[in-house]
């Protein structure tokens, strides 16, 4: 008897035991399938320009979609994007031989994930004719991301029927040799988790598909509108302010304690903020690791601050130049080289489209600062109070950053310096082909508004033949006008042509 109940604990313990062991090996496999954390490739930090292009900022905790979801999601929903060519139809970077668009991160945090970075919105790209290759500038706008069709393209999937496991898994399976572990975890945790989540944006982005909105079409957003309903889930309102891409170059230029505000309106005090909050726009949430992030931030601070404006790439007349740069000392100086230059200019004063003060308040930029301080994160932060003008710019780089005016609703300096009347009512924006004599982009529908890129992965690599297309901008559109800012409309075609080649120099 005795020896039957010590037989009896000993097959519990060896239960007991083969159960902790088998708890034990969930455990670790759990961790390693979901949680392990493995660095980027030493390439994506080996240069600060590849780490702004490239490198993480924690995004893939709460934002990242599985890289194999991320991968077939264009092969499975071609009819959603914008044209030909995947996710370049986007009008995103690509560079040739990378795995990824600029702007996108892939990180293995239990398994490798897609995320943004603050470069898909900020790295410019041109070319001097269709048949080059185009050059990348970091932290200039990306005047060809059609961001809004980024967004509709996402929830789009995520809301079609075909977006389950056996779908899904069927395109996996013909691009990746996956473990039977990996399938099991894709078919029965990923994807539906993905899609999940995915749908969950969905209200967020409700009043990207109001038909009575007009698109904010290549090279814009609609940036205080996106900080109401992500950051501080303010109910949608009528209200509508697209915005060109800024560029992020030589940002130690504002000078806070000059009274130098930032973002198109003024409603930011220092770069710090702005690059917190795009950085926590970017994430979508909290960050998973506060002194990371934060780590993250004080570099961005770095490479920002001190990264020089591009110089014009093609040739100048320094006759010419030299003879503008009386004219812009009479005409333009008072606000772009002077004492007002960084800070707000009257709305009523320079006459440009109102659409953009209308999307801030002072009661949102309370609560939104509220949110950033309750995760413990301190800041200058957004000005509490209701915008009123528009900042009047620092010109470093200006002609890299066509089209012009906040909105960009003016193709080209030459368009800028027209009476309104005579400025283009219609245009192509986001084709990156160079107008050397106007300075800007081509935007005639006959060049701007092209077939698209075309990609295709060989050996591992990533070929590109670029050619964009072209999102058509009316200037009769909501928020889109381009009334206002007639200085230099008065002057002589001379003086024009003069003052244009010495803003090529700036």
């Amino acid at each position: 008897m005795a020896q039957a109940k010590t037989s009896r604990w000993r097959k519990i313990k060896v239960i007991v035991l083969i159960l902790l062991l088998l708890a034990g090996l969930g455990t670790v496999v759990g961790w390693y399938k979901f949680f392990r954390e493995e660095p980027q490739p030493d390439w994506v930090t080996a240069t600060p320009d590849m780490r702004f292009k490239y490198g993480s900022i924690g995004a893939e905790y709460d934002a990242g979609v599985p890289y194999w979801i991320w991968y077939v999601l264009p092969r499975m929903f071609p009819e959603k994007l914008p044209g030909p060519g995947g996710y370049a139809s986007l009008g995103v970077l690509w560079e040739e031989g990378q795995e990824l668009p600029i702007g996108f991160t892939k990180k293995v945090i239990g398994f490798p994930r897609v995320a943004n970075t603050c470069a898909s919105c900020h790295t410019a790209s041109y070319r001097s004719k269709p048949d080059e290759n185009p050059t990348f500038v970091p932290t200039g706008p990306n005047h060809a991301l059609n961001l809004e069709a980024f967004f509709r393209f996402m929830i789009d999937c995520a809301k079609d029927p075909r977006f389950n496991p056996d779908n899904m898994m069927r395109e996996i399976n013909l691009a990746a040799d996956l473990s039977l572990l990996d399938r099991v975890i894709y078919r029965f945790i990923l994807i539906p988790i993905t899609k999940k989540r995915l749908l969950e944006r969905e209200q967020q982005f409700a009043w990207i598909y109001r038909k009575d909105f007009p698109e904010w079409g290549r090279g814009r957003d609609d940036a205080m509108n996106l900080t109401k309903y992500f950051m501080i889930k303010f109910p949608m309102d009528n209200s509508i302010g697209p915005t060109d891409m800024p560029s992020l170059w030589n940002l130690n230029k504002y000078k806070p304690e000059k009274g130098h505000f930032m973002n198109f309106a003024g409603d930011s005090h220092d770069p710090r903020s702005v690059i917190i909050d795009s950085a926590l726009g970017v994430l979508g949430a909290s960050p998973h690791d506060k002194e990371e992030f934060l780590g993250h931030i004080k570099w961005f601070e770095a490479y920002l601050g001190a990264y020089p404006a591009p110089k014009y790439p093609f040739p100048i007349d320094q006759q010419k130049a030299a003879a503008g740069k009386s004219v812009f000392d009479k005409t333009c100086a008072r606000c772009h080289a002077s004492d007002r230059t960084g800070t707000p200019v009257p709305v009523e004063e320079v006459g440009t489209d109102r659409g953009r003060l209308e999307t801030w308040s002072k009661q949102a930029a309370i609560e939104a600062n509220k949110v950033v301080t309750d995760m413990g994160i301190e800041r200058k932060g957004l000005v509490e109070e209701n915008p009123s003008g528009y900042t009047a710019a620092f010109l470093d780089g200006i002609w890299l950053r066509a089209p012009y005016l906040h909105n960009g609703s003016v193709p080209t300096l030459h368009d800028l310096l027209e009476p309104v009347e005579k400025r283009p009512k219609l245009f192509y924006r986001g084709y990156d082909v160079y107008n050397q004599v106007k300075v800007g982009f081509v935007t005639s529908p006959q060049e701007a508004q092209l077939v698209g890129m075309q990609c295709e992965v060989e050996q591992g690599k990533v070929l590109c033949e670029v050619e964009r297309v072209g999102t058509r901008y009316d200037v009769s559109e909501r928020g889109s006008g381009n009334q206002g800012h007639v200085y230099g409309t008065e002057l002589q075609s001379k003086e024009k042509d003069a003052l244009v080649e010495y803003l090529k120099t700036l």
